[in-house]
């Protein structure tokens, strides 16, 4: 299944970093996906052993291509053609802000006003 020439945003949602293959070619075309420091186009071919940058919201992952993929794999398949080199604080990041997001858990009913001045400074609503 390896393929000798893949393009970037094509590995990218076939090792599953991205839901579709037009938000991988978004990320790359918007400057967040880059190889060697510098922006990639979506065209880009890519090659066993590159090292890939992709910042996604608040984190930062690096990612190493193990082989070139050009087809979709299922996700017991994926860390055979990539190994996530992300360090585990950029993760941790993205679980401090799920943890401050606001949101209520499901059954809770309304906020209380005291919960609503809570969640006005900590947004900045004032």
């Amino acid at each position: 299944m390896p393929d000798e020439a893949t393009r970037v945003d094509k590995w990218l949602w076939s090792v599953r970093l991205f839901k579709t293959r037009s938000q991988a070619t978004q990320a790359c075309r918007n400057g967040n996906v880059k190889i060697d420091d510098q922006p990639v186009k979506p065209s880009r071919e890519i090659a066993e052993g590159m090292l890939i940058d992709i910042r996604r919201g608040p984190i930062h992952q690096t990612i190493k291509v193990l082989a070139p993929l050009s087809k979709r794999v299922g996700a017991r398949l994926v860390p055979q053609y990539m190994q996530d080199l992300t360090p585990e604080e950029e993760y941790k990041k993205l679980q401090a802000i799920k943890a401050h997001d606001g949101s209520r858990p499901h059954g809770r009913g309304r906020p209380t006003k005291k919960e609503r001045r809570d969640l006005s400074t900590w947004f900045g609503w004032d």
